[in-house]
């Protein structure tokens, strides 16, 4: 039936884009003359918009090198894409679910800490733009876990906090939902763990897009 919404994170929880955001920010760090951080702690910081990242990877540095780390990544990030190195695959039934969802009635949404420009290229290109009603980026909102995309995401829609959920692999993500009034469901198969995500106050945890979708299905 329509009325419920159901917003997605995109990376690590739509597409697996890890390598990408990884070496971008590798060729970033190492254009400023700067070693890069560990893949685990890029991984940790994926879903939080750009100057918001920079500013957990360079706590000590000021605001003006945070906003320049933040130009050299889109400029890295679009070297890489130029290459012919993007490369963020759907995960594994993603599609298949989406669809479903679509077709049973539910209205989708996502949130992402991605660019306006980065999150439609990503969905044209799996064909799967069509089937999302709200498209919600860091070009227009603070990050997360601030609630302002969920809250513009509801308004789109036109349902109400208690007819949506949302959906994560982050603690940013299920803090995001909870802040504003939303369900909350965490996936294992992102960049935090699921631990992380039950302590955050996720509702529920989808070991699997199965699992996903029997949760979803349980949604009154």
């Amino acid at each position: 039936m329509k009325g419920k919404l159901a917003i997605f994170d995109c990376d690590g929880t739509l597409v697996d884009s890890q390598a990408n955001i990884c070496l971008a920010m590798e060729h970033a760090f190492e254009q400023a003359g700067m070693n890069p951080p560990s893949r685990h702690a890029i991984r940790r910081i994926v879903g939080l918009s750009l100057v918001e990242i920079m500013r957990v990877l360079l706590p000590d540095s000021d605001a003006s090198l945070h906003a320049e780390m933040a130009d050299r990544y889109r400029s890295s990030y679009l070297i890489l894409r130029n290459n012919g190195l993007e490369h963020e695959p759907l995960y594994d039934g993603m599609a298949a679910l989406l669809a479903s969802m679509d077709e049973s009635g539910w209205l989708l949404g996502v949130a992402t800490g991605k660019s306006d420009r980065g999150l439609e290229r990503c969905l044209d290109h799996h064909a799967i733009k069509s089937l999302f009603v709200t498209l919600q980026t860091a070009d227009r909102h603070p990050s997360k876990p601030h609630p302002s995309m969920v809250y513009q995401a509801l308004a789109d829609a036109g349902v109400k906090a208690q007819q949506a959920v949302v959906i994560g692999d982050t603690v940013y993500d299920i803090h995001m939902g909870r802040a504003a009034g939303t369900r909350t469901i965490g996936v294992n198969w992102g960049y935090h763990p699921v631990e992380e995500l039950r302590e955050a106050g996720a509702d529920a945890i989808a070991e699997s897009m199965d699992e996903l979708a029997a949760l979803l299905g349980e949604f009154a």
